[in-house]
C-alpha cells in the first residue's frame, strides 16, 4: 500500500470578513448521516512530462489556498464549526471563520497505480484529511450533546503529489450541511477562482434555509417510518428474514458506455438513465445475493426537492434539500420481469412533490434524532446516491478536468453511487459496495446483461 506523507496543514479562513452569525440547520440536515462526504479527484498533468520532471506550478498550492480563502467568503459555512446550541441543544453552524482544512501532502506512488481505484477505508486514510493533523491551539473541536457527536470544521481538503506529476484532490464535507448538489457548486466556485473565471465564481449560494421548517400546524400525509426509522425491531426483523448488515464489503467502480446506457433505457420502456440504471443494479444485485424468491427487497434513494417544492427553492440553495424515499418488490417479480418492471417501481418512489416534502419535515420536527437509521443496511435492500446531471466534472483549478471522480469510501454493503465520467461520452461510473463474498458474481451479472446489448 502506498504512503502518504502530509508535508502540511493549516487552517484557511475567509479572505475578507464574513457574517458572524448561528446559521440553523434544517430538519432535512440534522436527518441525514452524521458523518463526512469524503470524495477524491484525479489530475493528469496535461503537459505530459516524466517521473523526474517536477513542476510547481502545476496544482500550485498557493494558488489553491488563495481560491480557497476567496470562495469561503461566499460559502463562509464551511469557515465556520458545528456546534451544539439553540432549543434543546440542537445542532447548528457557528460561522465564526475559524477555517476550512487545508493539508498538503506527497506520495511515492505513481497516479497510474491507482488506475483500478476502488473505494475503501485505505483510499479514505490517503487522500482524505484527518482531522487531528490541524494541530495547534486553533484546531478545531469535537463538541458532545445528548444524542450525537459533533465534529470539527465543515469542510476539508487535502491535496496529494504523486512522484510523476499527478494530483488527488480529496474532499470532505459534513453532510449536516450540505448535499451533492451544494457540494459541487462549491467545488465549481473554487475552482472557477483558481483558474481565474470570474463567470463561474459569480453565483452565489443562498443560505437562507428557513423555507424547510415544519409547519405550526404538523400535518403527515406519508408514510415515512421505511425511510426514517420507527418501525419496530421485530416488524424489521421479520421483513429481512433476521439478516443484520455487516461491517465489511467489497467495492468497485464498473464503467457503463454512453451507447449501452441508452440501450439500457430502451429496454426499460424509455426511461432516464437512473431509473434504467438502478433498475439493472437492482436485479444483479439480488441475483448475485442469492436471495429467496419470496423476499422483499427495498431500494432507498434520494430526490432533490428544489424545483418541486412550492415556491421552489433557489438552485444554488446551500443546504440539504433532498429527501429520501424508496421503493420496495419481491425478489422473483424483480428477476423474472423485464427490466422495466424494477424501473417503473423507482418511478412511483421518485416523483413525489411539495406535499410529500412538506410531510416529511412535519414528521421529522418530532421524531427522536437518535432512532433515525444512520447505519448500514440488511442483506436484502440497497441505498442508490445519483450525481447525474450534476456539475460534478466542473473541477478544472485551471489545469484540465478530472480524469476520475469518486466517492473514497462507502460504508457499508449495499451502498450505490451513480456518476457521469469525465468527457463527453455520456459514459457512467457506478460505484458498489457488496458483501466481499458477492461482488464477483455481481460483476458478472452485471456485465453480462450490458453484453447482450451491444
Amino acid at each position: 500500500m502506498a504512503v502518504v506523507e502530509v508535508v502540511s496543514s493549516e487552517l484557511v479562513a475567509p479572505s475578507e470578513p464574513t457574517p458572524r452569525r448561528a446559521l440553523w440547520l434544517s430538519n432535512l440536515d440534522l436527518a441525514a448521516r452524521n458523518g463526512y462526504t469524503p470524495t477524491v479527484y484525479f489530475f493528469r498533468r496535461p503537459d505530459g512530462g516524466g517521473c523526474d520532471d517536477h513542476r510547481p506550478e502545476f496544482f500550485s498550492a498557493d494558488v489553491l489556498r488563495a481560491a480557497l480563502a476567496r470562495a469561503l467568503v461566499q460559502f463562509y459555512p464551511f469557515a465556520g464549526r458545528l456546534r451544539a446550541g439553540g432549543l434543546g441543544g440542537r445542532a447548528e453552524i457557528d460561522c465564526d471563520a475559524a477555517g476550512a482544512l487545508f493539508v498538503i501532502a506527497r506520495s511515492a506512488a505513481a497516479l497510474d497505480d491507482f488506475e483500478g481505484f476502488a473505494p475503501s477505508k485505505a483510499m479514505n486514510d490517503m487522500f482524505v484529511p484527518k482531522y487531528d493533523s490541524a494541530g495547534g491551539p486553533d484546531a478545531p473541536l469535537l463538541l458532545l450533546q445528548p444524542w450525537f457527536l459533533l465534529p470539527p470544521a465543515p469542510f476539508s481538503a487535502q491535496v496529494t503529489f504523486f512522484r510523476c506529476g499527478g494530483v488527488a484532490l480529496g474532499t470532505a464535507m459534513h453532510h449536516f450541511v450540505i448535499d451533492g448538489r451544494s457540494a459541487f457548486h462549491f467545488i465549481r466556485t473554487w475552482a472557477g477562482i483558481a483558474r481565474g473565471d470570474a463567470a463561474a465564481a459569480s453565483v452565489p449560494p443562498s443560505l437562507d434555509r428557513t423555507p424547510l421548517r415544519a409547519r405550526q400546524l404538523r400535518t403527515v400525509l406519508f408514510d415515512h417510518t421505511h425511510e426514517y426509522g420507527g418501525r419496530t425491531s421485530a416488524a424489521a426483523a421479520a421483513r429481512t428474514g433476521g439478516v443484520k448488515p455487516g461491517p465489511e464489503y467489497a467495492s468497485a467502480i464498473l464503467r457503463v458506455t454512453g451507447a449501452q446506457a441508452a440501450a439500457l433505457r430502451a429496454r426499460a420502456g424509455a426511461v432516464s438513465t437512473f431509473r434504467a440504471l438502478v433498475a439493472h443494479v437492482w436485479r444483479c444485485a439480488c441475483a448475485a445475493r442469492a436471495l429467496a424468491h419470496d423476499a422483499e427487497s427495498r431500494l432507498y434513494t434520494m430526490v432533490d426537492m428544489r424545483a418541486r417544492l412550492a415556491p421552489p427553492l433557489p438552485d444554488t440553495f446551500f443546504g440539504n434539500a433532498v429527501v429520501r424515499t424508496s421503493a420496495s418488490a419481491r425478489v422473483g417479480d424483480l428477476l423474472a420481469s423485464p427490466l422495466g418492471f424494477g424501473a417503473r417501481r423507482l418511478l412511483g418512489a421518485t416523483g413525489h412533490g411539495d406535499e410529500y416534502a412538506r410531510s416529511l419535515v412535519d414528521y421529522l420536527e418530532t421524531a427522536d434524532p437518535a432512532a433515525l437509521p444512520r447505519g448500514g443496511l440488511p442483506a436484502t435492500d440497497l441505498r442508490v446516491i445519483s450525481w447525474l446531471g450534476m456539475p460534478s466534472n466542473d473541477a478544472d483549478f485551471g489545469w484540465g478536468e478530472p480524469a476520475l471522480l469518486a466517492p473514497a469510501l462507502m460504508y457499508y454493503a449495499g451502498f450505490v453511487y451513480l456518476l457521469s465520467y469525465p468527457g463527453k461520452g455520456g459514459d457512467v461510473a457506478v460505484a458498489v459496495a457488496l458483501e466481499p463474498q458477492r461482488m464477483a458474481r455481481f460483476k458478472e451479472l452485471f456485465f453480462e446483461e450490458l453484453a447482450t446489448l451491444e
